[in-house]
């Protein structure tokens, strides 16, 4: 298969699955094996890609221009190497939880379900691999409206005004803000290609280069930054899988992704740094990180402090973005796929303990690791990743992310991350604590073993969890697959 040939399957098999999806809908087993198998074949098409460009290769597929100057086309660099392989990887492993979580909680529309589902990967994938910001707008738009679908899932008033918020926040700020902040880039430039080094040095320069960095931060709202954050919480009315989605496969990594490519294929990671343009950024997603970090604190249901808890490690990657060294930049790229596993294990978690015990709040979780202890434990894995404590793959990330605020003498920064382990200790730990060291008080309607969810829902969580733990032993082919991006040889 040709690199050109892989890129046009990764993109269409998703698509042959959501109709696969659609024509098999009153067959749930058919229907749900044609999942399957377009989720394994999208993931091993992507894969061939990896070898291509880890040794330098840039594969491209030109489809065509809609304008003058504004194409739809396609090149497969290291940091959407990254992103594909994330988003496709746990496509496979959210599909398995998917069916037995729908089956498990008796959800109804799930032909629905599993049509969106893959819109919204083959919409990730054309993300990862756009080539311009103008292809990446196309494909950022088209990510927002296949996911409103699940996030109003249940159809009630709660899903509809989440909807709304989803929605209203998502396309206000791509409209006023990424949209403009491409326009105004094409303008100074005359291109939208991401080129390695950026487009704008010499081309744009003081305070319109903050304010350009200004509209695309905030205009790309999948990245949460406060005060465009309220979109994510509100989700949470979603099922579970969903929220897997929204916070690990898709969509808020596409936000980030967005921020970061931005950053490093538009800006120049050397240009932003010599403008002194992002410093303001960094202050933002220094409020962001910690306070989203307190509020996760407060809050007893556990998708909500999940959710919140996402917020601040989006921050890290922005920060890390802002922060525009080698280092930081590296770091952050990685946090992409060391986040998206540990908090892929905490949501598939969070809706096993929903289905197998029915309890959503962290008040209620004494003692439950007692008899659903295959689910804790690979809570207690996903959550020592996200604080980034070894041998989790969300200690590389955060060490590079924290050296690369130290090469830039932004010690405070390096002190922020480090506080916001020490916060995801405090609103991580207690739970995995009540699971197993307090015991547990069942009413008299309740006292009997409901023990574990369905099985398709414990093992993606189980692989997952142990996932967290691969990632810091193959941290270093993704370390060296991402160097390219800072102008560094492989």
């Amino acid at each position: 298969m040709t690199p050109e040939m892989a890129i046009k399957l990764s993109l269409a098999l998703p698509l042959f699955g959501a109709a696969g999806v659609i024509a098999t809908g009153k067959w749930p087993n058919v229907r749900e094996a044609v999942t399957m198998i377009a989720a394994f074949l999208t993931f091993g098409t992507v894969c061939t890609l990896y070898p291509v460009v880890a040794a330098g290769g840039r594969p491209e597929l030109y489809i065509g221009e809609v304008l003058p100057g504004l194409a739809i086309a396609f090149k497969v660099e290291p940091l959407g190497m990254l992103f594909a392989l994330v988003a496709s990887g746990l496509w496979i492993l959210t599909s398995i939880y998917a069916v037995g979580y729908m089956r498990g909680h008796h959800e109804k529309n799930q032909t629905r379900f599993f049509t969106c589902f893959a819109l919204a990967i083959s919409a990730a994938l054309g993300i990862a691999f756009s080539a311009n910001l103008f292809a990446l707008f196309i494909f950022y738009e088209i990510l927002t409206f296949s996911t409103f679908p699940l996030v109003t899932h249940h159809g009630d008033a709660k899903a509809i005004r989440s909807g709304r918020i989803y929605l209203g926040v998502l396309v206000g700020t791509s409209v006023a803000g990424l949209l403009f902040a491409i326009i105004w880039t094409y303008a100074i430039a005359g291109t939208l290609d991401f080129t390695p080094g950026g487009i704008l040095a010499g081309k744009a320069s003081g305070n319109g280069v903050a304010l350009l960095l200004a509209l695309f931060a905030f205009g790309t709202g999948k990245a949460a930054l406060m005060p465009f954050h309220k979109w994510l919480p509100n989700a949470m009315v979603a099922p579970t899988p969903v929220s897997a989605l929204l916070h690990a496969v898709a969509v808020v990594k596409a936000g980030v992704f967005t921020i970061m490519k931005v950053v490093v294929y538009i800006f120049g990671i050397e240009y932003l740094t010599d403008q002194g343009a992002s410093q303001w950024l960094m202050w933002v997603a220094t409020y962001t990180l910690v306070v989203s970090s307190v509020i996760a604190l407060t809050k007893d249901n556990l998708k909500a402090r999940l959710a919140y808890s996402t917020i601040s490690q989006l921050a890290y990657i922005v920060l890390a973005a802002a922060i525009a060294t080698p280092a930081a930049v590296v770091g952050g790229s990685m946090h992409i796929a060391m986040h998206a596993m540990g908090k892929i294990t905490l949501f598939f978690c969070a809706g096993s303990i929903m289905v197998g015990a029915h309890k959503t709040n962290v008040s209620q979780l004494d003692g439950i690791g007692h008899r659903m202890p295959f689910t804790m434990g690979a809570f207690t894995l996903g959550s020592l990743s996200i604080i980034g404590l070894p041998p989790m793959g969300g200690a590389w990330s955060k060490w590079h992310m924290v050296l690369g605020a130290a090469d830039a003498d932004q010690m405070f920064f390096a002190g922020v991350y480090m506080l916001s382990s020490l916060l995801s200790i405090a609103y991580l730990m207690p739970i995995v604590g009540r699971a197993f060291f307090i015991a547990e008080k069942l009413p008299e309607a309740d006292d009997h073993d409901h023990g574990e969810a369905p099985l398709l829902c414990v093992i993606p969580s189980v692989l997952t969890g142990l996932g967290t733990i691969v990632l810091f032993f193959i941290a270093e082919p993704l370390y060296q697959l991402l160097l390219p991006i800072v102008g560094v040889a492989q």
